[in-house]
């Protein structure tokens, strides 16, 4: 490899590619690797120090039953976790489908008719909403109502999106404040004009409330309503949609998610149909392929929020892919029948705790519930009393601060487990016995739902009711749902595994091939790292667990933090944004924060290079800032005589600059030090995209804290880029962000809900729970304890060195777009396929679908410039899988050589074609100029192993003028 590109050592070759002036003059610190079993035994240790109790806080988190179909042949199944997002959608139809199946499952449940392939969790979920709301008014001066009765972690992110974005947010009886008339200003609803309203249903504290008035009010004002739901709830109960809700949004965690103390979790959002082009996230549609035949594909992608740049109303880009199939999945298998059966259970377990509770004189809200007690201690009690009592038992309840407790019931919940809450409830009263036995008799539940048969008849209601209308009232559901024969047709395990299995055959994953998608890092997430995520004591923790039970999680947060702000040079880090858009938007609001403290609420201008991903702009305005555009030069630097000319320019308005580095365009650019020094001369912050983090891990740094650095301010990181957590398939993510000394106090909260001000100011609350994705924060921990210093190092070294032999292998086939200042590019490279189009009529898209039938997933396609492809080979590549790689591309070339000079038709072709099915190759009919042999086996290894894309190439404008998000008009089992 080193003589193909021409150097003699691999240090060579480090010294061509990285600037002499950044590089590191001492190793990491971060000790020296280890084996996988020494590593997995002691993270099996600091495991043990967390305590897996029974936590019955809700607060929107809930225990589940994964069932092990899906546990073991999803989560767990690298043909699952290792996919990437389907933005090739011919080789991507089996996530696309299990992700139509969560769609239609969101849709059917809040009774909304478009619903998007989730979004990163509830409290995010609700700030998008927020921001859709006022979109759609246009009401740019408006107010945002939210309910008090919102799960506390829901209002705090909400609150923190609002105030960067300009919008004032009033808390509390949403009743009382769009009432209107002379009261209403102090009422806080602004003459009854609000621009959009967000209320629970159920409330945080149990109670179903009826909101007909209040949307009926808020409608009639011009206003929109976002109802935040819980999905199982919503199988028994009247949905959003019925309510006359405009947006829907909440987790779908319950559906057989394991808390993982806080995440990841598949969040929702529904919504009507006309709102589509203002809804964020990602959407899967229906479309047709080449042969006419239905294909699935992400429906207007060109339309994703962060690709507007700077006129975006969201920066979401990833979702939570694999927990969005796993929930779907869920449904799939227990179907409406079984789902149901779920929530009657709980729901009547519930109405006989309530019966007990009063029967021991507690008082309890008046008005139905489904699976949560506010409960009023009655005389004789203590909060204190009954939560030491239900220490003894290892059960956490939710303190309500208000002298009441909160009890929130589960699939998990049995009739054993009420008797034992009765008990604890009756401590210091004489009669806990006899109340918990009478509840218990009347009750008749089984003790734990049976995984494998979901369709059994429910429970017989409690004495007094005649049905479960009785118990829900008003709220009772009388809608059908989940009809479409998908989610009525696996409910044996061996229906369901040869379902999942089947999906799974439709997608390419890291199983099949190398994925060397420019700026995503595709590279391998080893076995030993991903063991530990369903290990039970880091699966089943509540996000608001004691910190006493959470040990173990403070012990790993703690040392992965101290890593990564070593790695990059920086003071400290923070793991709680779930994304790498949630990183970017916390790293800005620390910078704005920061500048505000000071006094400089005027300095609100980022400067942006016009190469920089698109979620840049986007998090910048979502983070209040006005976006600058920065120039390029002919290279594709960053052109440093624009930037001082902009930074001059806006010297008393400079915020921020975002620059990524390595460049997007896969370059160390020799001018970053001047770049950051011209920034901070006039009052601004370096923000850095840590995208590319994968090239400088161990050769330099971002930060300069202790040592040598780059000098930025703050960095975001992709934990599921540069240290493996897998992409399963468009998420899920973690983007922590690390930040200097004086950033520091402006960290995201990482207190309950958020409510603990620091320093006077607002907490900044980017996820929904503390330490956001909590649970997949074992993976980069493993993969830095098993690497060590001088294994990261040389991952990153191997990484450069394999992105240099394929540009030095394609020299000659494809020009190299951009190089650096000595002839190298970083850890990945772009070549230029641009003047294809005019010498042979062949497109970029030509060759990635034509990429598909010598069984590999294109780079990325047509970005940052178009008509190109950016690869990025990654350090987990054989030289033996990148020559075959190569040799696929070369070929490529050759074909596009036959159309230039006339050996075949300038139209029908291979590539024009591509890709090419099965079905196609087998069919009776040929009628091509080129033979079904090249067109399916143009490489010899082919013969050996054939993956075959699953459809043609699909017709994108055709399904967007015939858009269709939900499974009913395909029978796509």
């Amino acid at each position: 490899m080193l003589q193909t590109i021409g150097v003699a050592s691999l240090d060579e070759l480090i010294n061509q590619t990285v600037p002499a002036s950044i590089r590191l003059t001492k190793p990491l610190a971060v000790g020296q690797p280890r084996g996988e079993h020494e590593t997995l035994v002691e993270l099996r240790q600091i495991a043990g120090q967390n305590q897996v109790w029974r936590s019955l806080m809700g607060m929107g988190y809930h225990a589940t039953i994964t069932p092990a179909v899906i546990r073991r042949n999803i989560l767990e199944n690298p043909g699952w976790y290792t996919q990437y997002t389907p933005y090739q959608a011919e080789i991507s139809q089996g996530r696309l489908e299990a992700l139509l199946n969560f769609q239609t499952m969101i849709s059917d449940l809040t009774g909304l008719p478009l619903a998007n392939a989730s979004l990163l969790d509830e409290g995010t979920a609700a700030a998008e909403a927020m921001a859709m709301c006022r979109a759609i008014t246009g009401r740019r001066e408006g107010v945002f109502l939210v309910s008090g009765d919102c799960h506390p972690q829901t209002i705090a992110v909400v609150r923190t999106r609002a105030e960067s974005m300009g919008i004032s947010v009033r808390v509390g009886d949403v009743e009382a404040m769009v009432k209107g008339g002379e009261n209403a200003e102090e009422n806080g609803a602004l003459n009854g004009k609000p621009f959009g309203v967000l209320l629970q249903y159920p409330t945080t504290r149990g109670g179903l409330v009826d909101y007909g008035a209040v949307i009926e009010r808020v409608h009639e004002a011009g206003g929109l309503v976002v109802m935040a739901a819980d999905l199982l709830a919503l199988t028994l109960v009247k949905s959003p949609g019925e309510w006359g809700a405009d947006i829907a949004v909440g987790s779908a965690q319950r559906f057989g998610v394991p808390m993982g103390f806080g995440g990841p979790h598949a969040a929702f959002m529904a919504t009507k149909s006309e709102y589509v082009r203002k809804m964020p996230g990602r959407l899967v549609g229906v479309s047709k392929d080449a042969a006419g035949n239905a294909a699935l594909r992400l429906a207007v992608q060109t339309r994703e929020q962060h690709i507007r740049r700077d006129k975006a109303t969201s920066n979401i880009c990833t979702a939570q892919v694999l927990l969005a199939i796993m929930a779907g999945m869920y449904a799939v298998y227990h179907g409406p029948v079984g789902l149901r059966r779920i929530a009657t259970r709980v729901a009547l377990l519930t109405a006989t705790l309530a019966e007990g509770l009063r029967g021991l004189g507690h008082g309890l809200s008046d008005g139905p519930v489904f699976d949560t007690l506010h409960v009023r201690l009655g005389e004789g009690y203590c909060v204190d009393a009954i939560i030491a009592a239900a220490g003894g038992q290892r059960i956490n309840l939710r303190d309500m601060g208000d002298g009441g407790l909160c009890v929130s019931l589960d699939e998990r919940s049995t009739s054993d487990e009420v008797e034992q809450l009765l008990a604890i409830f009756a401590t210091r009263h004489n009669d806990a016995t006899s109340a918990s036995a009478t509840s218990r008799d009347r009750e008749g539940a089984d003790d734990q739902p049976h995984a494998t048969s979901p369709n059994q008849s429910p429970n017989p209601l409690p004495d007094g009711r005649d049905s479960l209308a009785g118990l829900l009232g008003v709220h009772a559901r009388q809608t059908p749902y989940l009809t479409h024969p998908v989610f009525n047709s696996h409910h044996s395990e061996t229906r369901m595994l040869r379902y999942i299995k089947r999906l799974e055959s439709r997608d390419l994953s890291l199983c099949q091939s190398m994925i060397s998608l420019g700026s995503c890092t595709m590279k391998l997430n080893g076995s030993s790292e991903m063991l530990p995520i369903t290990w039970p004591e880091f699966a089943e923790l509540h996000p608001f667990a004691p910190v006493e039970q959470t040990r173990g999680y403070a012990q790993l947060i703690g040392q992965l933090e101290s890593w990564l702000a070593e790695i990059t040079g920086f003071a400290a880090t923070s793991l709680q944004p779930n994304a790498g858009s949630q990183g970017e938007y916390a790293g800005l609001m620390a910078i704005r924060a920061y500048h505000h403290s000071r006094g400089d609420t005027g300095r609100d201008v980022c400067l942006i290079p016009v190469s920089a991903h698109g979620t840049n702009p986007a998090s910048a305005v979502i983070a209040g800032f006005n976006v600058v555009a920065v120039a390029c030069d002919a290279q594709g630097n960053i052109d440093v005589a624009d930037l001082s000319d902009k930074a001059a320019k806006h010297a008393d308005k400079l915020a921020a600059i975002m620059l990524t580095y390595p460049s997007t365009h896969g370059v160390f650019e020799e001018a970053v030090r001047d770049v950051c020094r011209i920034v901070h001369q006039h009052g601004g912050q370096v923000y850095m995209d840590g995208a590319n983090m994968n090239a400088q891990v161990g050769l330099c740094k971002p930060g300069t804290h202790k040592g040598d650095g780059i000098g930025a301010d703050v960095c975001h990181l992709n934990l599921h880029k540069t240290f493996c957590i897998p992409h399963g398939g468009g998420g899920p993510g973690v983007g922590p962000i690390c930040v200097a000394a004086h950033l520091v106090p402006f960290l995201p909260s990482t207190t309950m809900a958020g409510t603990t001000e620091q320093g006077g100011s607002m907490p900044l609350n980017i996820s929904a729970a503390p330490y956001g994705s909590a649970s997949i924060l074992p993976i980069p921990w493993v993969y830095i304890r098993l690497m060590g210093a001088a294994g990261l190092t040389r991952a990153t070294e191997v990484a450069i060195l394999n992105a240099n032999y394929i540009a030095a292998r394609l020299d000659g086939h494809y020009p190299t777009l951009y190089r650096g200042k000595r002839g190298r590019v970083a850890h990945e490279c772009i070549i230029d396929c641009r003047a294809f189009e005019g010498s042979a009529g062949i497109r970029v898209e030509d060759i990635a679908k034509r990429l598909m039938d010598y069984g590999f997933h294109a780079p990325t396609m047509s970005w940052p410039v178009p008509g190109t492809l950016m690869i990025e080979p990654t350090e987990s590549e054989s030289q033996d899988e990148l020559d075959r790689f190569c040799e696929a591309l070369i070929a490529i070339r050759h074909e596009i050589r036959d159309i230039e000079e006339g050996r075949a038709d300038r139209d029908d072709n291979a590539l024009k074609h591509a890709p090419h099915t099965a079905l196609v190759i087998g069919g009776d009919k040929w009628e091509h100029a080129y033979g079904r042999e090249q067109a399916a086996f143009p490489a010899e290894h082919l013969r050996q192993y054939k993956f075959w894309p699953a459809v043609g190439r699909i017709d994108n404008a055709y399904g967007d003028r015939n858009l269709v998000c939900t499974c009913e008009p395909l029978t796509l089992d």
